[in-house]
């Protein structure tokens, strides 16, 4: 790749490295003086220009509003550039193009709306977005703050802020221009911003809505910030003009760009991108009004988008100029401006895993259910608490039977991940005692799996830090019991294990958002098996929104364990129950919520049903 990172090369430099580093440092100290003439509208590094062809001879290079004769320069109110500069010794010649820049604030409207236009949960990188008072412009990606791990949306000063906000404020995902519904549209609120020679960049926060760190249409995460250089090939992917490829023309510029107004002429540090000739915009436009706040990527020597920011668009060229081209802020200093990165601080994962199951997750709020006063003297202190705390999931861990007593969990369906598990070990608890756990000694030589109660699929949502802790904590033993291979792995047809994927097929789930309880059921006649009761009954239940209507569904795995010491067991049936029913056979209590939401009717006894044998028999209705 083109393009370097942020940390040191150890290749030597050239002498063109050389030369573009004095010409960095020339124009960091004299170029605002160039900028005060009235027609010089940028200065920056390029190769030099013959003939409207780019040459390879790198050069000073200037851009005009007019390029005029000698006889014209008074009536202009400038003077004449010079033919070249003298920069540590070494004549470095210039160039002058015709060309002045506007930011994309203008909008055209289109008879169709696509996606990236419309209101979206979970929110990805690439859409519409824009301040409440404001127009629209373009999330450019998933950031998150230094200090404290909150998450943030990317973008510009004059899409997230522009002259009329304030910090504070309100923004909208989409802009107001793709939708005035703007109390339906709330995303966020303008968190800081900048506009500047360190950029034109701002950030707004994400309440009520999920986010996808992805960029749309492109699939890939931002992970590391880039130096561009000549010649680097960028891809973005923006509200207006889509998917659009281009080169890096020009580095280390400083562009005058009137914003109208109280806010006036603002000088602003970036580089500036053309079409690639390899894969030129199908209408000719590599950016337009409203792709503001778009990221561009460096591309991979393969010529796919990678993970590594190139630089943040804010603007391109101004009137009917032939000259087609993007400008981009530099986002080392967007990022040290805005004090934001591109990975939440482990202190902030850390702080996040405590949090464990999220009542607040769905429409209405769903409490853990309260243990009777028959077995609360039974649940293990944490801290005073009998609610243990893990990455999605909580539980209650019972001191007699060493399993838990019930474990909740989240699944955000809208934002899962594919994590291999290969290396994570199964572990105790270190803030428990370990001999109020079960560990390896239960499953070592024998058909017994080690059954996650909250499936590890279920837990690995999120931003990639949280998708990996969640991963992890899905392995200590306190969400472990033993179950039969056949009905814990899905894989091997175990309808148990299908029960949450069938939510997500069959039910029109409000946002792919589920919580599910779970548990064995612990019953005095449970046989012993190397020194432990083993439960031969499991129970869950599973809630969802459907339509603004919140639901819950509740399931019991039940078998016969009939010569245990070789694990001899009969076939097990899955029921469709009555919340109350698991209610009086695990001495829980579900918040009142979940038994207004359940509505299926059944007989008493479970010999008087038919027990589930395929996922269509369940009634979600």
């Amino acid at each position: 790749m083109a393009a370097k990172k942020s940390t040191p090369s150890a290749k030597p430099a050239s002498d063109q490295d050389k030369l573009i580093a004095s010409l960095r440092k020339f124009i960091r100290t004299r170029g605002r003086e160039f900028l005060s003439d009235p027609n010089v509208s940028s200065v920056g590094i390029g190769y030099k220009q013959k003939d409207g062809e780019q040459g390879k001879e790198v050069s000073l290079q200037f851009t005009v509003d007019q390029k005029v004769g000698p006889e014209s320069l008074t009536a202009l109110g400038t003077t004449a550039l010079p033919d070249s500069v003298v920069v540590d010794g070494v004549e470095v010649p210039t160039d002058v193009i015709e060309r002045s820049y506007k930011a994309h604030f203008h909008l055209v409207a289109e008879p169709e709306v696509p996606a990236r236009k419309t209101r979206l949960d979970p929110v990805p990188p690439g859409v519409s977005v824009g301040h409440v008072k404001a127009s629209a412009g373009t999330v450019g990606c998933i950031v998150f703050d230094r200090n404290d791990g909150t998450p943030y949306v990317l973008s510009n000063w004059h899409v997230l802020h522009g002259p009329h906000g304030q910090l504070g404020e309100n923004v909208v995902q989409p802009g107001p221009h793709d939708d005035n519904r703007v109390a339906r549209n709330h995303l966020g609120v303008l968190k800081r911003s900048h506009l500047g020679v360190a950029g034109d960049c701002a950030v707004a926060t994400i309440t009520g809505r999920r986010f996808d760190p992805a960029i749309s249409e492109l699939g890939v995460t931002p992970e590391e910030l880039g130096e561009p250089e000549l010649g680097d090939k960028v891809v973005k992917s923006g509200r207006t003009t889509g998917v659009t490829h281009g080169l890096v023309r020009r580095v280390d510029t400083l562009v005058k760009i009137d914003y109208g107004g109280v806010v006036g002429e603002k000088t602003i540090g970036c580089f500036e991108i053309g079409p690639d000739p390899d894969h030129p915009p199908v209408d000719g436009e590599i950016s337009q009004g409203g792709d503001s706040g778009s990221t561009w990527m460096f591309k991979t020597t393969g010529g796919e988008p990678s993970g590594i920011l190139a630089g943040l668009h804010f603007g391109g060229e101004s009137g009917d100029s032939p000259d087609e081209h993007a400008l981009a802020c530099l986002p080392s200093s967007v990022f040290e401006k805005l004090e934001i990165t591109l990975q939440p601080p482990a202190t902030a994962v850390e702080e996040a895993v405590a949090t464990g199951y999220d009542p607040g997750f769905l429409t209405e709020r769903v409490d853990t259910p309260r243990l009777d006063p028959k077995i609360k003297d039974d649940a293990v202190q944490l801290d005073g608490s009998e609610i243990v705390p893990y990455t999605h999931f909580s539980l209650a861990l019972s001191t007699s039977r060493r399993f838990a007593l019930w474990v909740a969990w989240n699944i955000d369906g809208g934002s899962l991940k594919k994590i291999d598990r290969t290396g994570i070990e199964f572990v105790k608890d270190p803030r428990i005692p370990a001999d109020a756990q079960v560990g390896n000694e239960m499953y070592q030589g024998n058909r017994l799996d080690r059954g996650h109660v909250a499936r590890r699929a279920d837990l690995i949502w999120g931003g990639p830090a949280e998708a990996d802790k969640g991963n992890v904590d899905s392995f200590y033993y306190t969400n472990i019991t033993p179950q039969m291979d056949d009905f814990n792995q899905s894989v091997k047809n175990g309808l148990w294990g299908q029960l949450e994927n069938a939510v997500f097929e069959d039910v029109k789930v409000d946002g792919l958002r589920v919580s599910v309880f779970g548990g064995p059921v612990f019953q005095e006649d449970d046989r012993f098996y190397r020194g432990v009761q083993v439960p031969r009954e499991f129970w869950k239940v599973i809630v969802f929104s459907e339509q603004g209507v919140l639901k819950s569904k509740a399931f019991l795995l039940t078998q016969n364990l009939d010569q245990l010491e070789v694990l001899d067991l009969d076939e097990f049936r899955v029921y469709q129950v009555g919340l109350g029913e698991i209610e009086s056979r695990v001495h829980l209590h579900f918040p009142a919520v979940l038994r207004t939401a359940d509505t299926l009717v059944v007989p008493e006894a479970l010999e008087d049903r038919a027990p589930l044998d395929r996922l269509e028999d369940i009634q979600w209705h």
